[in-house]
């Protein structure tokens, strides 16, 4: 399922959509930080699209310290299981190709602000 504010994410931004298990472990190995983005269906779940435009904020207000992709229905159930963040839409954390944690359905900005900054703060488990 696409929708408009999650294929300008792709098509404006620039952002890699990942739809295999190799494009995901590609993405995530690289170094730095990595927000991924499941949306999940956004015909049944309109948080989708809000996440959409939040994301991007999120991205400029940490000043580049994490790039963004987006998770398509081809992968989508399999990340969701492997790092246990079930619920969508989700934004989904890895480092230096670990996975640190996740930010299941919408949030305040507050609330995104200090995960975020938890989550990126967190160390790479060996």
């Amino acid at each position: 399922m696409t929708h408009p504010l999650i294929d300008r994410l792709t098509a404006e931004m620039g952002w890699p959509r990942l739809d295999s298990q190799d494009a995901l472990k590609a993405f995530v190995a690289g170094p730095g930080a990595h927000a991924l983005f499941v949306p999940g269906d956004p015909k049944r779940n309109l948080e989708s699209a809000d996440v959409a435009v939040i994301l991007p904020e999120l991205k400029q207000a940490f000043q580049g310290r994490f790039d963004c992709a987006v998770v398509t229905e081809a992968i989508e159930t399999r990340l969701r299981e492997d790092t246990g963040v079930l619920k969508t839409p989700s934004l989904i954390f890895f480092k230096d190709g670990a996975f640190l944690a996740g930010i299941p359905k919408v949030r305040d900005w507050d609330d995104y602000m200090l995960r975020i900054a938890q989550i990126l703060a967190l160390p790479v488990a060996a």
